[in-house]
C-alpha cells in the first residue's frame, strides 16, 4: 500500500475540502449561536411578567420579539453570498436596539415619572455585554471584536446624549473644589451622568472582548487543527488503509514505520481464473467488475480491523495486526483474519446470486491464511514508501492461497493461523485436515486444513 511523500495528497482538491468542512463546522456554530439566542429570548419573555407590571410588560415584550427577529433574518440568510456583512449589519442593529431599550422612555402613559438619566443607573448595560457570549458562538474572533466595538461606540454614543441634556447635573459644573458630602449629593441626584462610570464600563467590555476574541482565536484554531487533521485522515485513506492513516497521523515522520518484528496474519485473496472470464468482456465492464468486487472486499476488511496492504490486480493482500504491539494481540489478529475470510466468502456468495438474478457469470475467490512472525514496516525510498509485511509470513500465506485450486476450496488455512483463531469463533465450519503440505520454493513443509472439503466445493 503505497503513499507519497507529505504534501503529495493536499492541493487544490485538499484545500477546498478544508475550506468547505470549516465552512460546515461555521454553519454549525451560527446554528448554535441562534438556538441559543432563540432559548435566551424565550427566557426574557418568561422572566419579564415577574419584574416588569402591568403594560410596560407588552412594552418590553414588543421589543423582545423585535430582537428575535434581528437574529432570525442573518439566520435564515447565513449561507446567502454576502451573509457575512449582513450578520455585522444585523449585530450593529441589535447593540442599537437594546441601547435604545434601556436608555429611552417608555411612552409617557406606562413611564414612570423619574428622570431619563436615571435610565442609565441600573444594571441593564450588561444585557449588551451578553451580546459578546452570543458572537463567542460563532467561532469567528471578528465577530467578538465588533460586537465589542459597536458596544462602546453606540453605549458611548447614547449616554453621551444624556450627559449633554440641559437638565442633567455633572460634577464638572460646579468649577469649584467639593467636599465629599457635595459630591455625594451631586451623584445621588436622579439626573447625575458621570463619564467615570461610562468609562469603566467600556473598559470592561474592551477586556471582555479581547479575553473572548482570544478564547475563540484558540479554539477555532484548535478546530483548524482538528479539521485539517480529519480531511488529511480522509484522503490518506483513499491511498492506505484507515489504521495506517491513524498511525501516520499519530505518530512522527520519525517513528512511523520503523522496522519491527511482530506476529501478524496475512490473507491471501484472488479471484480464481479471472483472466478468462473477462476475455470477452469490453475494458470498461472489466474496471466496473474489479471497482465492486474491490469495494465489498475492502469494506470487510476494514470491519475485521484489517490493513489492506495492497491491491494485486483481481485479488488483494491484507495482514492483521501489523500496527499492533503486545501480548495476545497475535493470537486476535489470527481470529480476525480467519473470521474475515469467512465472511469475504458470505459476500461473495450474496455477490454471485445477484450476479445470476442478471445472468452474470459466478465469481469464485480463493483464499489463503497464514500467522508467523514478520518485519512490519516501511520499505522503499525517500521519494516514495510502502508500508508493508514482508517475510516468511506472507510468503506461505501467497503459497497457500494457490493451493486453493489445487485442492478445490474455497479457503485454506494453515495450522498455526487455525490453532489460534479456532476457540474465538463459535460457528467456525469444519476445516479438513490435509496434513503436513509441501510449498513450492520452501523447504518446511507447513500443515494446512482446507474448507470445504474437496468432495463438497461448490
Amino acid at each position: 500500500m503505497g503513499f507519497w511523500g507529505k504534501g503529495k495528497f493536499f492541493g487544490q482538491r485538499g484545500d477546498a475540502r478544508l475550506i468547505a468542512a470549516i465552512g460546515a463546522e461555521e454553519q454549525a456554530g451560527l446554528a448554535f449561536a441562534f438556538k441559543a439566542r432563540t432559548v435566551a429570548v424565550i427566557l426574557v419573555a418568561i422572566w419579564l411578567p415577574f419584574v416588569v407590571q402591568g403594560p410596560r410588560t407588552f412594552y418590553y415584550l414588543s421589543f423582545v420579539a423585535a430582537f428575535f427577529l434581528l437574529g432570525l433574518v442573518p439566520h435564515m440568510l447565513r449561507r446567502w453570498r454576502y451573509a457575512d456583512m449582513v450578520r455585522l449589519v444585523f449585530i450593529f442593529l441589535d447593540v442599537v436596539l437594546i441601547s435604545a431599550v434601556i436608555i429611552m422612555q417608555p411612552p409617557d402613559n406606562i413611564a414612570f415619572d423619574w428622570p431619563v438619566q436615571m435610565r442609565i443607573r441600573f444594571v441593564e448595560f450588561l444585557y449588551l455585554n451578553l451580546l459578546l457570549i452570543g458572537a463567542a458562538l460563532s467561532y469567528r474572533p471578528s465577530n467578538v471584536i465588533w460586537t465589542g466595538l459597536c458596544i462602546i461606540v453606540v453605549w458611548s454614543t447614547g449616554v453621551l446624549l444624556l450627559y449633554n441634556l440641559p437638565d442633567t447635573v455633572r460634577v464638572t459644573d460646579t468649577g469649584a473644589d467639593l467636599t465629599a458630602a457635595e459630591v455625594l449629593a451631586i451623584v445621588l441626584d436622579p439626573r447625575y451622568v458621570g463619564i467615570s462610570s461610562l468609562l469603566t464600563q467600556n473598559v470592561l467590555t474592551a477586556i471582555a472582548t479581547g479575553l473572548l476574541a482570544a478564547a475563540v482565536a484558540r479554539s477555532r484554531n484548535m478546530l483548524l487543527r482538528q479539521t485539517r487533521a480529519e480531511v488529511a485522515r480522509a484522503d490518506l485513506s483513499r491511498y492506505v488503509s484507515p489504521d495506517v492513516a491513524d498511525a501516520m497521523l499519530a505518530g512522527t515522520s520519525n517513528t512511523f514505520g520503523a522496522p519491527a518484528i511482530r506476529h501478524v496474519a496475512v490473507l491471501f485473496a484472488d479471484i480464481w481464473q479471472f483472466t478468462t472470464l473477462v476475455e470477452k468482456l469490453e475494458p470498461e465492464r472489466v474496471v466496473t467488475l474489479l471497482r465492486s468486487f474491490q469495494a465489498r472486499t475492502t469494506a470487510i476488511v476494514f470491519r475485521h480491523g484489517g490493513t489492506l496492504d495492497k491491491y494485486l490486480g483481481d485479488g488483494f493482500m491484507a495482514t492483521f495486526g501489523a500496527l499492533e504491539s503486545g501480548n495476545g494481540t497475535g493470537e486476535m489478529a489470527a481470529q480476525r483474519a480467519l473470521a474475515c475470510a469467512l465472511d469475504l466468502q458470505r459476500e461473495m456468495d450474496r455477490w454471485c446470486d445477484k450476479r445470476a438474478r442478471r445472468g452474470a457469470f459466478s465469481v469464485r475467490l480463493g483464499i489463503g491464511l497464514h500467522y508467523g512472525p514478520a518485519v512490519v514496516g516501511n520499505v522503499g525510498s525517500d521519494q516514495r514508501l510502502e508500508f508493508t509485511v514482508v517475510g516468511d509470513a506472507a510468503n506461505v500465506a501467497a503459497r497457500i492461497e494457490r493451493l486453493t485450486r489445487e485442492h478445490d476450496c474455497r479457503i485454506a488455512v494453515s495450522d498455526a493461523c487455525l490453532s489460534a483463531a479456532r476457540d474465538a469463533i463459535p460457528d467456525l465450519p469444519a476445516f479438513t485436515d490435509l496434513g503436513p503440505t509441501t510449498l513450492r520454493g520452501r523447504v518446511e513443509p507447513v500443515r494446512l486444513h482446507i474448507w470445504p472439503a474437496p468432495t463438497t466445493a461448490a
